[in-house]
């Protein structure tokens, strides 16, 4: 089984890359596709220059790449707006889609945090609802993840049958020889966790800048939620 788990920033997307990591039969990918994204747009993203000197940025030779096998499964952490549009796809033909999403209010919240005036396209809501258009799969929010971890990791296991292996609960601290050079950025708290952080508060108020931004999302978020898992 190859796994595309399709999360926008923010949104639980490494403790989920930890917790399949944390089974011994799959094999972990971090975003192949970040320094590819960064070197064609030319995003000014932080640590730019480590990621495009530390990761590949031909998007073919990265699309080969996410044809491996795993040990025996793979599970590709991708977010949605890396992919530029005339970016090979045709390594996602076989793989088992699963999106990822999280309210935009507490996605900008937390984006905001490490860095400032994020975009539409910098939290890949509008393209996270084109590909699942285009390739299906199944949907699960974050925050019932958060809110009942084994319940939700059961329900996406059984969805993508996949028996559910307890070890996905729990990992050991620290950084992951699978993780971008970038997670030295956006890893702290991840890093510092051995499993699912507890259910998840009220939605955060967002400075007034933001809400323009928030209504922008919203529909996509709406329209993946009607999909998602419960």
């Amino acid at each position: 089984m190859r796994i595309a788990m399709w999360s926008g920033p923010r949104n639980l997307s490494t403790a989920m890359m930890y917790s399949f990591g944390a089974r011994a039969n799959f094999a972990v990918m971090d975003e192949p596709f970040y320094a590819a994204y960064l070197h064609r747009t030319g995003a000014d993203h932080p640590m730019r220059d480590e990621i495009l000197q530390a990761h590949e940025t031909d998007p073919n030779k990265v699309s080969l790449d996410c044809k491996r096998t795993g040990t025996p499964h793979l599970y590709m952490k991708h977010m949605p707006h890396h992919m530029v549009e005339d970016f090979p796809m045709d390594w996602a033909e076989d793989c088992v889609h699963v999106h990822l999403i999280r309210h935009p209010a507490r996605v900008i919240a937390s984006y905001t945090a490490k860095r400032e005036a994020p975009t539409l396209d910098d939290i890949g809501f509008l393209q996270q609802a084109s590909l699942f258009d285009a390739l299906g799969g199944i949907v699960i929010d974050s925050t019932d993840i958060r809110a009942d971890p084994v319940k939700m990791l059961r329900k996406l296991c059984s969805a993508i049958d996949l028996p559910f292996d307890p070890a996905m609960l729990h990992w050991q601290p620290g950084p992951r020889a699978e993780d971008g050079i970038w997670a030295q950025h956006w890893y702290h708290a991840v890093h510092q966790s051995s499993g699912f952080a507890g259910a998840e508060g009220a939605l955060p108020v967002l400075e007034p800048t933001m809400t323009k931004l928030l209504d922008q999302a919203m529909p996509f978020y709406e329209k993946m939620k009607e999909n998602a898992l419960v």
